[in-house]
């Protein structure tokens, strides 16, 4: 996830202004209950190898695990055990044995996969056009930090964790930090992911909000195999 401006200059100003009755509660990006959904591979269409994912990422201290030949995901929580205040510190995760990409929030890594933008909007866009990923130009994950604790931050102390992330995907969605309330706005690009095995899927981050605005629900159009 890219993050443009300075998350301090607003936490200072929100530090301020915490006693104002609330009235800055939820601007940023607090994770809510919203029942009545349902998650996983919501959609299948096998006469051309799409379908839409759809899931619950508004937990920090959670990675969803997505596998596509099995049409299933997995949600693991992270081990924060050991972890301090704005510290990046080690933590540990009991993956599941099969899996392709994997969403935190709006972090995005691959099992030993991955990446690369695409120029198209849409995933018709894509399958009615020429292009056909070759392998090359892909980016693979690298180590980052990654956000596993934000109930402090108005104390201005929060949790992260090192972990691999695929800095291309996880371009899905830039958070503008630089105003309050933060800015939210998709890419709209289509990504390729090769995965481990060889075989390549079409990836559309299409949303990052379900139908009551709550942020972290979030929808993922794709094509597998591509």
């Amino acid at each position: 996830m890219k993050k443009s401006g300075s998350i301090l200059v607003w936490l200072s100003i929100l530090t301020l202004c915490c006693s104002c009755n609330g009235i800055f509660s939820g601007i940023y990006d607090d994770p809510q209950t919203a029942t009545g959904d349902d998650y996983g591979f919501i959609s299948i269409d096998q006469s051309n190898n799409s379908g839409t994912i759809y899931i619950d990422a508004t937990n920090y201290m959670q990675w969803t695990y997505i596998d596509f030949n099995k049409k299933s995901i997995e949600v693991k929580t992270i081990d924060t055990t050991n972890v301090n205040n704005n510290d990046i510190a080690d933590a540990g995760i009991e993956e599941p044995q099969n899996w392709d990409f994997a969403v935190h929030r709006y972090d995005v890594k691959t099992n030993n996969g991955a990446a690369k933008a695409t120029q198209f909007a849409t995933l018709d866009e894509l399958r009615n056009s020429a292009t056909r990923p070759d392998g090359s130009d892909f980016t693979a994950d690298i180590i980052g930090k990654v956000t596993v604790d934000m109930s402090n931050m108005m104390d201005g102390n929060i949790k992260y964790i090192s972990s691999p992330i695929n800095k291309v995907l996880s371009q899905w969605l830039d958070v503008n930090t630089s105003e309050m309330p933060p800015i939210y706005t998709l890419s709209k690009q289509v990504y390729f992911l090769h995965l481990a095995n060889g075989e390549y899927a079409a990836l559309l981050f299409s949303n990052y909000m379900n139908e009551k605005s709550v942020k972290g629900y979030i929808t993922i159009d794709y094509i597998y195999p591509f």
